[in-house]
């Protein structure tokens, strides 16, 4: 069958650099830190005391207070982009069919906040169970997708991906497929995640996986630097509105860019730890260029996982050589965590938009807080320090989560 072409619509983002598109965009070509010492807690004793939170957010500017108690912090992120993603495309004045309309949202671990205040307030009692009656409904990952399907009547397919940090990147992979086979005509989709907490930040350091360089958070995040020494832990939501090409065209909406393909694949080789040969990130970027009709020398750039941690920073790079040969030295490669930390969850769709902000604009953002070339790590145009104007005419946005699981799409320049 004739697959139907996708292409991107709407834009909404809430991260540590900008709490909507244009802000996150402008934060990511100044190369703007988003890392900060934590607020929402005491950190005194965590050996990490640093994150990059969502700054200036209050849930009364966007939920009534009843309302808002309703909903975890994730899932309040996820409504805010969503309502920014829906205006932009022009849905919440377009004559729909709801029925055609779906949702598939990423997030890694969902409810942390509300899960660790309900098990914590439990512990601290005397053994009575006292819940609230919206735990389970405020915990549960899938909740955001249901909640915003809810707010717009949206009757199409409504799930959530969970594969850790690739969550987001998967749920925009099948939102491509679900509308390539005729199945939907739009699809809201994306990611949020709200895991700066006691729990979230005690857990990663356990795992000895986040920077713990207290006294310079602004440049903690070091991704392809040599003295990277962990991830940078972040919040915050993307939600990118996909639709079919036709459908788009009829109501006269606006094109960023055409969605050309996606891909989906596992390392099959360690719990947290990427393949060291990097053969799982190879192999996913080689599906999305074989699903979307494209060769190794068209991609002009790559937004990379690039976490800042040792082994991954390594691996990636390797599996670019690997797969685009020589012409992986005339990509323009970035890596946007080093500006807003790692959303975990919501990654893929923060870094999907940035991806295809540099389509749009021909602009590759920069890879901030280099310092120390590592001789372990290929040399390639990581554009570290400053944005470069450059043709983008396809760029891909790859994502890796814990379990092995990589997500991987290729975004391209809008043309009849």
């Amino acid at each position: 069958m004739k697959l139907k072409r996708v292409v991107v619509t709407g834009l909404g983002a809430l991260t540590p650099i900008g709490n909507t598109v244009p802000e996150f965009w402008d934060g990511l070509l100044n190369g703007a830190s988003g890392a900060g010492p934590i607020t929402k807690f005491d950190t005194s004793k965590f050996k990490t005391q640093f994150a990059c939170e969502v700054k200036g957010y209050n849930p009364n500017d966007h939920f009534d207070r009843k309302e808002a108690r309703k909903y975890d912090l994730f899932a309040q992120y996820a409504m805010v982009v969503a309502d920014q993603a829906v205006k932009d495309a022009g849905l919440d004045v377009f004559k729909y069919d709801p029925d055609r309309v779906g949702v598939i949202w990423g997030s890694g671990i969902g409810g942390l906040d509300t899960f660790l205040k309900e098990i914590s307030d439990f512990a601290k009692g005397d053994g009575t169970p006292r819940f609230s009656p919206f735990f389970i409904p405020k915990m549960i990952a899938d909740i955001a997708a249901g909640h915003i399907s809810i707010k717009y009547g949206f009757r199409g397919p409504n799930f959530t991906t969970t594969s850790a940090c690739a969550s987001a990147a998967n749920a925009l992979v099948d939102s491509l497929n679900y509308i390539r086979l005729g199945k939907a005509d739009v699809f809201i989709s994306g990611g949020s995640e709200a895991a700066v907490n006691e729990a979230g930040l005690g857990g990663f350091n356990a795992l000895t996986a986040l920077s713990t360089r207290n006294d310079d958070p602004a440049t903690a995040s070091r991704p392809f630097d040599k003295d990277r020494d962990g991830f940078v832990l972040g919040e915050g939501a993307g939600c990118i509105v996909f639709e079919e090409l036709e459908h788009a065209k009829a109501r006269g909406a606006k094109i960023y860019c055409e969605v050309a393909g996606g891909g989906l694949s596992a390392d099959a080789y360690h719990m947290t730890a990427p393949d060291p040969e990097g053969k799982g990130a190879m192999k996913v970027m080689q599906y999305t260029l074989e699903d979307g009709d494209l060769k190794p020398e068209d991609v002009d750039h790559i937004n990379t996982h690039g976490t800042s941690t040792p082994l991954g920073d390594i691996a990636e790079p390797t599996a670019i050589v690997n797969l685009f040969g020589e012409h992986a030295k005339k990509i323009s490669i970035n890596s946007t965590k080093s500006m807003t930390g790692h959303l975990l969850g919501a990654a893929g769709a923060a870094e999907a938009i940035a991806t295809i902000l540099a389509v749009q604009n021909d602009i590759v953002p920069p890879t901030i807080n280099h310092f120390t070339d590592d001789p372990e790590i290929a040399v390639l145009d990581f554009t570290f320090h400053e944005a470069k104007k450059r043709t983008v005419n396809v760029a891909l946005s790859n994502t890796f989560g814990f379990g092995g699981h990589n997500a991987c799409i290729a975004f391209k320049k809008y043309a009849e």
